[in-house]
């Protein structure tokens, strides 16, 4: 009976190692088998021998894996699940017997399999096991077992604390492949309503801290979602790597409901995942986030944008619908189209933030298809003309709070809510067909009178004044038209009233009375006198009535005189600061938009002296700031203005409030990148006072420009010591805007600094600056497009390498550089060197690199002072060099290297040097080799121990040299095929090559990879 157990259990294992075998045939027949036996132990053994031949295979190998499946689904098949109609039995017979009661309750504990319980109880036991491979599989059968168990099926409370145990130490394994298994085996135990759960508080720490992205892809597959665990899944969409990033979001969109985000979270999945460098990524978030969503609200983007803040996030809206658009089929673009009246236009009533913005949107995506578009455009937007008096109505309608009612919330968020929909509105203009002149001029003329209105909101001056500019091809027309509107918002037309004293009009009328009952009286008196035939007293009463009607007609021009007066029109200047601010920010907009080739006029110099010079030294910050932001884009038209209000902008940048001060820095450096440092000529370098520095520091930090010409000296160095100060300011956002300006003209070559590169590569690496993550991103891109662009960029990069070093290594304790890894940055300085780096590499190879020199110096370090600690760092960096095949160049470095090593008293610095003379010693004799017999075969490995070749294979040689430097270090590179595919190096078992394989020897290793366990299996049954 022993025997035949035995070859039933050896055919299983050989039969289950073959993919194409049915596991469910040999599990039915090999458990048929064990239902016979009456003693089960001699089964566990054997079985439990055989399985130990897989357990010791650490490689992913399809036969192994084939064992491990059928290992798993013979365990769980002597677990029955409870059936359904059992259970509702159960549930309607609920006045049974105690002792009934007992009897169940024995069978179900009957139900944990003796079988099932070994082998749990036998991986428990190897799971503490020396061999990394063992560890393995142990925790990948438990995983395995757990996973093909029931989803109702329970275990024994002790054996669910073992396996909860044994599986917490393993997910702390030296080796990612055995975190993973371990971490997959706790998905089943996990508790989300314990709020000390240990399975999830282990997977919320290895989310956070493992080095390993496959770990971290596991646990995120696996954790069970709760208000706990969201935030830390959420944090992954961050992630360093694109797949974990990607599989966060999958996670996301399958498992998490949208109202169980916040608001926030929603917006800055939405903004992060559809903006990420990587493809998959947006990919996924465009294929399963987005759809997840939207199913979950039937459909309707309008109902999205309810749960987002499209007021805030306007262009993240934008991303979201051009996402949708461009997976949904073009017929169904119109007929999804929001809801449009017989105008082609959304009732004023019926506006809303998300319909605005859903069919500015649509309409923006139609016209990028060009003339293919123009046809639907016409679906959902009216001609010009109607469009245009259609925005002239919302706009007027849009109301003008006074100060109390600013106080009212709700009457505050109103008009906010309606100069949003207005801004989308106003965008819509560029969609419109202007080719037709009536609709054009319409349009012209609406947006010329919105910004001539003064309760036309300050939020849209500037976007009515650039969809004005477009509108306006020719640039005097702009100016012309611009500066018209400015001189009606500024100097208004109006009638002066002045109020009349009553009592002068009273009394003017009195006297027009008087004087009218005298005439009548004087003409009555005149008639009796004629018909008296008194013609004497006739003649004076006549002279008397003339007087009176004269009187009477000037009484009579006095009151015309008055009541023309209070009707006069007027001009009068406006200075107010809201005035103000509205030419301003029209100017800038028009500046902006002009060519940079279109000089500076007449028309520009009176706004210039009448508007933009006074504004400067206005009392409101905002104003200051528009004018300053003004100044300095037409200085950009001039070279002359510029040279004039340099030191204005200058003494701006150090004195004024953050914002003004970094809207004058952005100025003069835009001037710099446009005009050079000669824009400073010896009457600015006269009035300009540079700042107050000991002398020690400003020898140190005054970094001189590349064009010296007639440049003064002083100014540049003040100027560029400025900059260098705003580096350490608290301010982040100047620091930002300096760095970014200082790295713009070091690119573009105005100026050419060794200590301006230093001060960038250490404000870089400064913690200080960790959550500064655009300048973060700044910096990085320049330092790898600068390295490369040109090799006297190399050059400049090279002079600072010392420098910086020097500066990492004297850093107190107390300053936030000591905790800066030296070697990390060692490493980014000899990577930007790199010869090979240059996007126009020199085509001569005998030229001396900037590696070369860059060996030099190190060396001259190592020899000044041989018992420094940084002498190790050198030491470990000159083997990374990409040296020149310049003979001489490499027999001075081996002379220098010869003297060092005698004076160097460091085992690990020799060790390192004694390699690098080895290398340049065996680099020569190769040479020689190489040219004394050019046709003489070489032996496949000399690429070993060459560290060179004369022409193409010099970089292929310059692995092989680090190849052999590295060989004692016990790792392979090509170990690392071996490892699982979820692993990224951290597993690769430590081995000891003393030489490389042959090609035949890699042959056979190849072939020996393709691991059969029968022969083993057999050779262990003969000898039993």
């Amino acid at each position: 009976m022993t025997a035949d157990s035995e070859i039933e259990i050896k055919e299983a294992f050989e039969r289950a190692q073959k993919g194409h075998n049915n596991k469910a045939k040999l599990v039915a027949s090999l458990k048929n088998r064990y239902n016979k036996l009456e003693d089960k132990t001699v089964f566990h053994e054997e079985f439990v021998h055989y399985l130990k031949y897989a357990m010791i295979v650490y490689t992913r190998e399809p036969t192994v894996e084939n064992v491990i499946e059928f290992v798993a689904k013979f365990a769980t098949s002597f677990q029955t699940p409870p059936k359904r109609e059992e259970e509702a039995m159960q549930q309607e017979q609920q006045e049974e017997e105690e002792e009934e009661e007992e009897e169940e309750e024995e069978e179900e504990e009957e139900e944990d399999h003796p079988f099932l319980s070994f082998i749990f109880n036998f991986l428990l036991e190897s799971h503490k096991a020396n061999s990394h491979a063992v560890r393995f599989r142990a925790c990948q059968l438990i995983n395995k077992l757990l996973g093909s168990m029931a989803e109702n099926a329970q275990i024994d409370d002790d054996l669910f604390d073992q396996i909860h145990q044994a599986m917490l130490v393993r997910v702390t394994d030296k080796f990612p492949n055995v975190r993973i298994q371990a971490a997959l085996a706790m998905t089943r135990l996990q508790q989300p309503s314990d709020p000390d759960c240990p399975t999830i508080n282990a997977y919320m720490v290895i989310l956070e801290n493992d080095s390993n992205a496959e770990v971290r892809r596991a646990v995120l597959s696996c954790i069970a979602l709760c208000s706990r665990t969201l935030p830390r899944v959420l944090k992954r969409t961050r992630d360093i790597k694109d797949n974990v990033r990607k599989l966060a979001y999958q996670v996301l969109a399958d498992k998490v409901h949208i109202k169980a985000l916040t608001i926030a979270q929603r917006v800055t999945l939405l903004q992060q995942g559809l903006r990420d460098t990587s493809d998959t990524v947006r990919d996924v978030v465009c294929s399963r986030l987005l759809p997840a969503w939207l199913l979950h609200l039937e459909d309707d983007v309008i109902e999205l944008f309810h749960r987002l803040d499209v007021e805030n996030c306007t262009q993240t809206a934008q991303d979201v619908l051009r996402a949708i658009f461009k997976s949904t089929p073009t017929n169904e673009l119109i007929q999804n189209r929001v809801e449009l009246d017989n105008r082609k236009l959304i009732p004023e009533d019926s506006l809303s933030c998300e319909n605005v913005l859903y069919w500015r949107a649509l309409c923006e995506f139609i016209k990028a298809k060009g003339d293919e578009g123009d046809e639907m455009l016409e679906q959902v937007l009216p001609d010009a003309a109607t469009y245009a008096d259609y925005l002239y109505g919302y706009l007027k309608a849009v109301p003008v709070l006074s100060e109390e009612q600013r106080a009212d919330f709700n009457q505050l968020e109103l008009v906010m809510t309606k100069e949003f929909i207005s801004q989308q509105l106003i965008h819509l203009t560029g969609c419109l067909d202007t080719n037709e002149e009536g609709g054009r001029k319409r349009v012209l003329a609406v947006l010329q009178e919105m910004l001539a209105l003064p309760q036309t909101p300050a939020s849209l001056v500037s976007l009515l004044t650039e969809k004005l500019l477009a509108l306006i091809p020719d640039d005097q027309r702009r100016i012309q038209t611009v500066a018209e509107i400015i001189s009606d918002v500024r100097e208004p037309i109006a009638e002066e009233i002045q109020p009349m004293d009553e009592n002068m009009r009273r009394r003017q009328q009195v006297q027009l009375a008087e004087v009218k009952v005298r005439i009548l009286e004087a003409k009555q008196a005149l008639e009796e006198c004629i018909t008296a035939q008194e013609f004497s007293r006739a003649a004076e009463l006549k002279d008397s009535i003339t007087e009176l009607e004269n009187h009477r007609n000037q009484i009579i021009q006095e009151i015309a005189d008055s009541n023309q007066s209070a009707d006069k029109e007027i001009c009068t200047e406006k200075n107010d600061p809201e005035t103000l601010l509205r030419c301003l920010t029209m100017c800038a907009e028009l500046l902006k938009q002009m060519n940079i080739k279109t000089r500076v006029g007449p028309t520009i110099s009176a706004l210039m002296s009448s508007l933009i010079l006074p504004s400067v030294a206005n009392a409101h910050p905002a104003i200051r700031n528009m004018a300053v932001v003004c100044l300095g884009t037409c200085s950009l038209h001039s070279k002359e203005l510029a040279k004039t209000h340099v030191v204005l902008l200058l003494q701006i940048a150090q004195l004024d409030e953050v914002r003004i001060r970094i809207s004058a820095l952005q100025a003069i450096i835009d001037q710099l990148l446009l005009f050079g440092f000669q824009l400073f000529s010896e009457t600015v370098a006269t009035q300009t006072a540079p700042p107050s520095h000991s002398p020690d520091r400003q020898e140190e930090d005054s970094p001189l420009p590349e064009e010296k010409g007639d440049v003064p000296e002083e100014t540049a160095q003040s100027i560029l010591l400025m900059l260098s100060e705003f580096l350490d300011s608290e301010v982040s956002d100047l620091r930002i805007e300096t760095a970014e300006g200082l790295a713009k003209l070091m690119y573009t070559g105005r100026i050419s600094s060794a200590k301006i590169l230093s001060r960038l590569v250490l404000l870089w690496y400064n913690p200080v600056t960790e959550d500064d993550t655009r300048l973060r991103h700044c910096l990085g891109v320049f330092f790898q497009l600068y390295a490369r662009k040109s090799r006297a960029h190399q050059e400049v990069v090279e002079e600072c390498f010392l420098p910086t070093l020097r500066t990492l290594m004297n850093a107190p304790a107390t300053s936030p550089l000591a905790e800066v890894d030296v070697s990390n940055v060692v490493e980014l300085l000899v990577e930007l060197t790199r010869p090979s780096g240059l996007i126009k590499p020199s085509a001569n190879t005998e030229e001396v690199c900037v590696h070369d020199y860059l060996a030099v110096r190190m060396c001259g370090e190592m020899l000044k002072d041989p018992t420094a600690p940084e002498v190790r760092l050198y030491a470990k960096t000159l083997s990374h060099l990409e040296l020149s095949t310049d003979e001489t160049v490499r027999k001075d470095l081996l002379t220098l290297l010869q003297q060092i090593s005698q004076v160097v008293k460091d085992r690990v610095c020799r060790r390192a040097l004694e390699k690098m003379i080895d290398q340049l010693v065996d680099s020569k004799k190769q040479a020689e080799l190489l040219n004394a017999s050019a046709l003489q075969p070489l032996d496949v490995n000399a690429d070993e121990i060459a560290t060179e070749d004369l022409s193409k294979s010099a970089k292929r040689a310059k692995r092989g040299q680090r190849k052999a430097s590295t060989a004692k270090g016990g790792r392979k590179p090509n170990r690392r095929a071996e490892s699982s595919e979820e692993s990224d190096g951290e597993n690769v078992p430590e081995s000891v090559p003393v030489v490389r394989p042959s090609r035949r020897a890699k042959t056979s290793a190849l072939e020996k990879t393709k691991l059969d366990l029968n022969p083993l299996i057999d050779q262990e049954a003969n000898v039993s």
